[in-house]
């Protein structure tokens, strides 16, 4: 266990206040000829400011609004973006129609199916090639598969 004892911080002796504004007001001229200084060196600079401040907040304006304008044209939410997301809206929303449309044509199939004798007996028909007697059933011959061209590369 160490027991050393460090030496104390040193006091500080706060000024009083007619001090520190006794020292304010010895130093102010050597403030004001800085200043005036500062001044002297920026005049130019603050006049052409002054004398340009239309032209600026005019280009300022301009800047701001084309700038304006490609980010509500272009920009991550902007009429581009929005264009594209109605068109998928819409080519989904008529997905959604023929879907709900071939799923109620189902439905209704299969109630068909469930309930009434000619459907079943229609369908026994069409899948199965059941027949009546004295009934003749014609088919169709299979389409003929078109035949890959020959290419270059092939007759070689």
């Amino acid at each position: 266990m160490d027991l050393r004892i460090e030496q104390l911080p040193k006091i500080r002796i706060l000024r009083r206040p007619e001090q520190g504004f006794r020292a304010l007001v010895e130093r102010a001229p050597q403030a004001e000829a800085y200043t005036e200084r500062i001044v002297e060196k920026l005049r130019p600079y603050l006049t052409w400011l002054h004398g340009a401040r239309r032209r600026l907040a005019t280009a300022a304006v301009g800047i701001l609004t084309v700038w304006l304008f490609v980010h509500v044209t272009f920009g991550a939410n902007g009429m581009v973006v929005y264009r594209a997301k109605r068109a998928e809206y819409k080519r989904l929303q008529k997905e959604i129609d023929s879907l709900q449309n071939e799923n109620n044509r189902y439905t209704g199939q299969i109630k068909d199916l469930k309930t009434d004798p000619r459907a079943i007996e229609k369908e026994a028909r069409e899948q199965l090639h059941y027949t009546r007697p004295g009934e003749v059933i014609y088919v169709a011959p299979a389409p003929p598969q078109p035949q890959p061209s020959a290419t270059n590369a092939a007759r070689k």
